[in-house]
C-alpha cells in the first residue's frame, strides 16, 4: 500500500501542482507505473474545476463561473496538456520532416500556430461546456451531481485516450530530452487495466442516468486514433506534447458529443 501510494503521488506531483509528500521524486520506475493513475488525475482535476464552477456559478452566469472552472484547471496542471497541444500545432504546422518537427516542438518558445491553436481550443472549450451544462440545467432539477460527473468523465476519459497512445506505439525521440521519456518506456498489465478502470468509470456512472452517454466514447477514440496515426506518419510515434495535444483535443470532442448526443439521438 505504501510503494502504491508513492506511485499515485508520483503521478499527482509530475501531472498537477498539487502539493505531495516532499520524498516523493521523479524517480524513472514509479514514473513508469505512475501510468495507471493518469486518468484518476482527471478525477481530481474535473473535481477541483467543478467546485470553483459551482462557486462562482451561485453569483455569476454559468458563462463567467466556467471561464473560472477553464482557468482554475490550468492552474491545477501548470498548462501541462496545454503547452503539449501549442507545440504540437507549431511543430506540425511549421515542420515538414521528423526532424524539423521535433526540433520545433522542443523549443519552449510559443510561435503563431501554437498561439491561434490555444485561443481556438478554449473558445471551443468555453462555449461547449457552458452549453452542456446549460443543457443539463434546463432539463434536470437534479443535475449538480450530473455536473460533476461530466467534469470527471472529460478530463477522465480524455487522459484515457491520450495514454493509452503509449500502450500501443513508440516513442519518437532516440535520446533523453523529454520530459515525459520516463513514462514512454515499460508499461504491465496492471498500468493498462489502471487507466481503463479509472478512465472509464465516471462515464459508466454517467451512463447509469443518460444510457446514451457511452456513445461519446466512439468519437473520443476516433479522434485519438486518428490523431496518434498523424503523429505515426510524421514522427514514427509520438512525444509526451503529442499526449497533451491529445487530452486537450478528446476533451473538447467529449463535450461535443455530448451536444450531439442530446440533439440527434
Amino acid at each position: 500500500m505504501k510503494k502504491e501510494l508513492h506511485i499515485f503521488f508520483t503521478c499527482l506531483m509530475f501531472y498537477t501542482r498539487i502539493p505531495c509528500p516532499k520524498n516523493i521524486t521523479h524517480h524513472p520506475d514509479y514514473l513508469n507505473k505512475a501510468t495507471r493513475y493518469f486518468p484518476f488525475v482527471g478525477w481530481i482535476v474535473g473535481s477541483i474545476s467543478f467546485l470553483i464552477y459551482s462557486l462562482f456559478a451561485l453569483f455569476l452566469s454559468t458563462e463567467t463561473a466556467v471561464i473560472f472552472s477553464i482557468v482554475i484547471s490550468v492552474l491545477t496542471t501548470g498548462a501541462f496538456h496545454e503547452d503539449g497541444f501549442a507545440d504540437v500545432c507549431d511543430g506540425f504546422g511549421g515542420g515538414w520532416t521528423k526532424e524539423k518537427i521535433l526540433m520545433i516542438m522542443k523549443d519552449s518558445a510559443i510561435g503563431a500556430y501554437g498561439a491561434i491553436g490555444l485561443v481556438l481550443l478554449f473558445l471551443l472549450k468555453f462555449k461547449l461546456l457552458s452549453e452542456s451544462i446549460l443543457l443539463f440545467q434546463v432539463y434536470d432539477d437534479t443535475a449538480v451531481f450530473k455536473i460533476w460527473i461530466l467534469f470527471i468523465s472529460a478530463h477522465s476519459l480524455s487522459r484515457l485516450a491520450a495514454i493509452s497512445i503509449i500502450f500501443t506505439h513508440e516513442y519518437s525521440r532516440e535520446d533523453a530530452s523529454s520530459k515525459s521519456k520516463p513514462i514512454a518506456k515499460q508499461y504491465t498489465w496492471r498500468e493498462v487495466f489502471g487507466s481503463l478502470f479509472f478512465g472509464l468509470i465516471p462515464l459508466i456512472v454517467f451512463s447509469y442516468f443518460y444510457s446514451k452517454i457511452l456513445l461519446a466514447l466512439i468519437p473520443v477514440f476516433i479522434t485519438r486514433f486518428f490523431l496518434a496515426r498523424y503523429f505515426q506518419k510524421w514522427i514514427d510515434g509520438y512525444t509526451g506534447d503529442c499526449l497533451g495535444a491529445t487530452q486537450q483535443v478528446c476533451e473538447v470532442i467529449f463535450y461535443l458529443s455530448i451536444l450531439f448526443l442530446w440533439k440527434f439521438i
